[in-house]
């Protein structure tokens, strides 16, 4: 299977910036979209930024022009760029990334969550 393993949450004042990291590992052998998505406490999990494999980008409408997704495809890895947080950015940050791996006798796909991140914005 693909795994996916989060990294650079925290704690930051309102106005503040944070960089996501995320990176795949496994027997991948293509990965098509990445993603971020958040849930918030009480709250369903939304969606926030994706990348296709092509480098095109999109975001919701809250984040827009505030956070940049990016990603290595030769490390499959994946980024989200976090400037101008507010409170109501707080939330658990997820990674999910779809595509296709190796079984070990097959080639089979796959949709990964990481599991998750806290980023937490103060006011």
């Amino acid at each position: 299977q693909v795994q996916l393993v989060e990294s650079g949450g925290g704690l930051v004042q309102a106005g503040g910036s944070l960089r996501l990291s995320c990176a795949a590992s496994g027997s991948i052998f293509s990965i098509n979209a990445m993603g971020w998505y958040r849930q918030a406490p009480g709250q369903q999990r939304e969606w926030v930024a994706a990348i296709t494999s092509g480098g095109r980008t999109n975001y919701a409408d809250s984040v827009k022009g505030r956070f940049t997704i990016s990603r290595d495809s030769a490390k499959n890895t994946v980024s989200l760029q976090m400037n101008s947080l507010k409170p109501e950015d707080t939330a658990v940050y997820y990674c999910n990334a779809d595509g296709r791996y190796w079984s070990g006798k097959e080639f089979s796909t796959f949709n990964s969550w990481g599991q998750g991140t806290q980023v937490t914005v103060s006011s």
